[in-house]
């Protein structure tokens, strides 16, 4: 049996902070905090003991591209993710040749059988390729093409339970029956689309549970055809939001969180190998990037993903909103995990994975721990 002891902490249950001990024991957090004479102890010193972050929607990291990365390559933005407060993430893998897409499948799938520290993962995304040319953003325009079934289902073979996610356009050829015969095996989403209000609607009434960083790769709202921003909004699918303040101002944040409800709010970084260095020339997918200040575009000045990290999301997040970081804490946590149907994920309620992070007041990282293991510790 191994036991962890998070003393004098603030932890976080039912959305709201506790002042007390918190026991890790296996890996779950106990119902108890009686731990063993062999437990590690950890004094918290009074900080806030949160729920491990879930990134959905990322591309990278740390110089690592999810489109080239060995099962090594994960492996080390998955520590690099740690040290910004996530315990989870989906490796999100741009629109790519079909060869090269079930290739990125089977190298996550071979990073997630190993042992290492650092973030676990928890599923695979698939950012097309049946997508809208319109409104393909970053994607690469020759790589799109109807819906594939067949090619779908090799997907899912090759990821071994791990492809859970995927994005893609309800106005493209095949798509409506593609949700209507997976929907219980894969969680869809909508987005890089110019889809109609209607168009949406059937998709989310096949199965459709969430919007692709919302308001961003997609035709707007209008008040003669609502179009897909105006379905996703009435609806009570899940939205994404990269909440960085570049793809999003802080008042279509709040706008977004008033028409959705903070539980239908998702926060991710969509980041990209450039997350955490300076600016410079990196990769997303086969496409060239340019990071200036922190934003990442493609030479035709196209935004191609974010150098965000999830511990300044929840920063941005607090200050975009002016809310306690108590009732914007589930859009990282709790909404990524219903969404994906992780029933242990997300909380910090007794039974549920001991993944966790320990903040200090200013909501820096401290500690990140990993089904009780301790995965990053900050220099002092």
């Amino acid at each position: 049996m191994t036991e962890r002891l998070i003393k004098n902490c603030r932890y976080y249950q039912d959305h709201r902070f506790i002042k007390g001990d918190l026991l890790f024991r296996d890996g779950k957090v106990a119902s108890d905090t009686r731990a063993g004479e062999n437990a590690s102890v950890v004094d918290a010193e009074g900080r806030y003991l949160v729920p491990g972050f879930l990134d959905i929607h990322t591309h990278g990291g740390n110089n690592i591209d999810v489109n080239a990365a060995s099962p090594r390559d994960i492996e080390t933005i998955a520590s690099f993710f740690a040290s910004h407060g996530t315990t989870g993430f989906q490796t999100s893998i741009l629109t790519d040749t079909p060869e090269k897409t079930l290739e990125c499948i089977g190298n996550v799938a071979a990073t997630k059988k190993d042992d290492y520290d650092g973030a676990e993962i928890i599923g695979i995304h698939l950012e097309g390729p049946f997508l809208s040319p319109m409104y393909k953003g970053a994607m690469p325009e020759e790589l799109l093409r109807p819906a594939d079934p067949a090619w779908l289902e090799a997907c899912l073979h090759k990821g071994e339970g791990l492809v859970r996610y995927m994005t893609v356009a309800p106005e493209v050829e095949g798509v409506k029956d593609l949700i209507r015969d997976f929907a219980g095996r894969i969680t869809f989403a909508l987005g890089h689309s110019g889809a109609t209000y209607q168009d949406t609607m059937d998709c989310i009434a096949l199965g459709a549970k969430a919007c692709t960083h919302t308001f961003n790769g997609m035709r707007l709202f209008h008040q003669h055809e609502p179009a897909i921003m105006g379905a996703v909004l009435e609806s009570d699918v899940y939205c994404e939001a990269i909440c960085d303040g570049r793809h999003l101002h802080p008042g279509s944040v709040r706008m977004l969180i008033k028409a959705k409800g903070l539980d239908r709010v998702v926060a991710i970084t969509d980041s990209i190998q450039a997350a955490g260095l300076p600016d410079g020339h990196y990769h997303l997918g086969i496409n060239d990037v340019y990071v200036k200040d922190g934003d990442a575009k493609l030479a035709d000045g196209t935004r191609a993903g974010s150098t965000l990290t999830m511990d300044r999301a929840l920063k941005n997040l607090v200050s975009f909103t002016g809310l306690p970081v108590e009732k914007v804490l589930p859009l990282l946590t709790e909404n990524p995990a219903d969404l994906l149907g992780l029933k242990e994920k997300g909380r910090l309620n007794p039974g549920c994975d001991a993944d966790a992070v320990l903040l200090d007041e200013d909501l820096n990282v401290r500690k990140t721990f990993v089904h009780g293991r301790e995965v990053f510790t900050a220099a002092e």
